[in-house]
């Protein structure tokens, strides 16, 4: 995309973050998931400190790519046993398998240029992230906001695709959404849980 559209797109995801809460529903397993994120920052840290790249942005990829689990490439979730199957077919290129988490991890931010990115704002960073997931959803179904994103908030209700290319009006995500990884890690989970709250308490009124 032109920068021109970087732009409005940054825009736009700062209006829908500022709004951005947790459905009331969903708190238990956020903190769960953000829990086990913390547990492992080490291993997160070792990939940010060589690519100069937010941990918690890495998490958040790793979280929707390979649902935390250390024994899958992080372009997309396939076993470290071999190299990619999936799209982007054949990563890593160097190196012979089983490869090591952290390799992975290094050759799929490298292959999105994330090292090279400068804007680690949120909606810089959740720009990012919908990039590395693709642009489907804002292309071809604008009225479905990115379960990528924004799944487990009140921004998402259903509509995903289920496999590369296949649609489903009704499918919802059961993964917590990257924007909330992400704010959590910049304003704190009892914050969101307090928004969540006042949110359901205002709906009652």
């Amino acid at each position: 995309m032109r920068k021109s559209n970087d732009r409005t797109i940054k825009a736009g995801i700062s209006k829908v973050i500022y709004t951005c809460k947790i459905n009331q529903n969903k708190v238990g397993i956020v903190k769960d998931t953000t829990d086990k994120i913390r547990l492992y920052k080490h291993r997160y840290d070792a990939v940010s400190d060589e690519l100069g790249i937010p941990w918690y942005f890495i998490a958040a990829i790793h979280n929707m790519e390979g649902s935390l689990n250390f024994n899958r490439h992080l372009h997309n979730g396939d076993p470290l046993i071999a190299r990619t199957k999936h799209v982007p077919f054949g990563r890593p290129v160097h190196g012979n398998p089983p490869f090591s988490w952290e390799e992975s991890a290094i050759d799929a931010l490298k292959l999105m240029n994330l090292h090279k990115w400068d804007d680690w704002t949120i909606p810089g960073m959740l720009y990012k992230l919908e990039l590395y997931n693709g642009w489907g959803y804002r292309k071809k179904h604008r009225d479905v906001l990115t379960p990528y994103l924004w799944s487990y908030t009140n921004h998402y209700t259903k509509g995903k695709y289920v496999a590369d290319g296949r649609w489903s009006d009704e499918a919802v995500s059961n993964q917590c959404g990257a924007a909330i990884i992400i704010k959590h890690f910049y304003v704190g989970l009892d914050y969101l849980i307090k928004t969540a709250k006042f949110a359901k308490e205002t709906q009652r009124t």
